[in-house]
């Protein structure tokens, strides 16, 4: 394929990383690969597209646009909580005196909501934690061992990883000194060879006083003996060819095979970091909802206990400024 990258390394059974010059050479082999290398397509299109609006509200995304428009914070409002009485112009409208009495009662009403929430709280809010706490520790302990688990993984995959790479050293050993011995081989060849031939020059220039019928026979010969030799040695060198091409093809055959186990090795272990991945992004969401909801719940005690204040100030002024009627009913209420 074109393009493919073929990764020959082999950290466990390679040697010569710490001598000096080394690390100096790759870095240079690094940077005039970085400036020969230009980005054409984007290189993650094989991953599905991030959605980062995935978790966002329409709280989160009104509260966004008023941050990017500088804008401030309302304030909260505290209107509803009020008991204001009827206006200067109004004392005397009966309509008036029965709209703040119908607001007193409903907010008597959501004290003794608030109130009876309180005491539910108090009886069952421990209970509540407890098993939040159970459940926050049974997470924890699953978590800790999908850790272990995929560290026992990652370990039987440097093993394995080292294993194949071990094996594939002493083969790579072994052809290196089979190739040492077929170079060596040759090399002997080709020296019998000049040898020979500086030996047929020699006897060529001591027949050269001969007569010319044996020295035709002479040349006859000498070529008869050139050709078998000739012959031999194409022979001799077909087969080292073909004994080449075969060690060839099956160094080959191991590489490729290398880069496959590879290949399914990487394959593997991007599925299990995106699993990963995927479990991470669900814990900080229930950690964050549960942080939300306890800041929440101590913001709304903090304000009941500031409204019950308000409002017991509110009712003893409205008492002492009431007529009968409405002292009647406030005399009920607070029984």
């Amino acid at each position: 394929m074109a393009g493919e990258v073929i990764v020959d390394a082999l950290p466990y059974i390679d040697q010569g990383y710490d001598e000096a010059g080394v690390r100096e050479a790759a870095l240079a082999m690094v940077d005039e690969e970085t400036r020969r290398y230009r980005p054409t397509k984007n290189y993650l299109e094989h991953l599905a597209p991030l959605n980062t609006t995935l978790f966002e509200t329409d709280m989160m995304k009104s509260e966004w646009e008023r941050m990017q428009q500088r804008q401030p914070m309302d304030v909260l409002s505290m209107k509803r909580y009020e008991l204001p009485p009827p206006p200067a112009g109004k004392m005397t409208d009966i309509a008036a005196w029965t709209e703040c009495v119908e607001n007193s009662q409903a907010q008597l009403e959501h004290q003794a909501t608030r109130i009876a929430n309180l005491e539910l709280m108090l009886d069952y809010g421990c209970e509540a934690w407890k098993s939040y706490l159970e459940l926050l520790v049974a997470s924890v302990s699953q978590a800790q061992k999908n850790l272990m688990a995929l560290r026992k993984d990652i370990q039987e995959i440097n093993w394995e990883r080292k294993n194949a790479q071990m094996k594939g050293g002493e083969k790579l050993r072994e052809l290196e000194s089979t190739w040492v011995g077929l170079v060596s081989k040759n090399y002997d060849i080709e020296q019998a060879c000049v040898t020979i031939e500086e030996d047929i020059v020699r006897l060529q220039k001591e027949k050269e006083g001969a007569l010319k019928r044996r020295r035709i026979e002479e040349e006859r010969a000498n070529v008869k003996r050139r050709k078998i030799e000739q012959r031999e040695l194409e022979r001799q060198q077909r087969e080292e060819q073909m004994l080449r091409e075969q060690q060839q093809l099956e160094q080959l055959r191991l590489e490729q095979e290398a880069a496959e186990a590879r290949a399914n090795e990487e394959a593997e272990e991007e599925l299990e970091r995106q699993r990963i991945h995927e479990a991470w992004q669900d814990q900080p969401d229930e950690d964050t909802s549960n942080a939300e909801a306890e800041q929440n719940t101590n913001h709304a005690e903090n304000s009941d206990s500031q409204e019950s204040t308000q409002s017991r100030g509110n009712s003893d002024s409205n008492q002492s400024g009431d007529n009968g009627g409405v002292e009647d009913s406030n005399s009920g209420t607070d029984s």
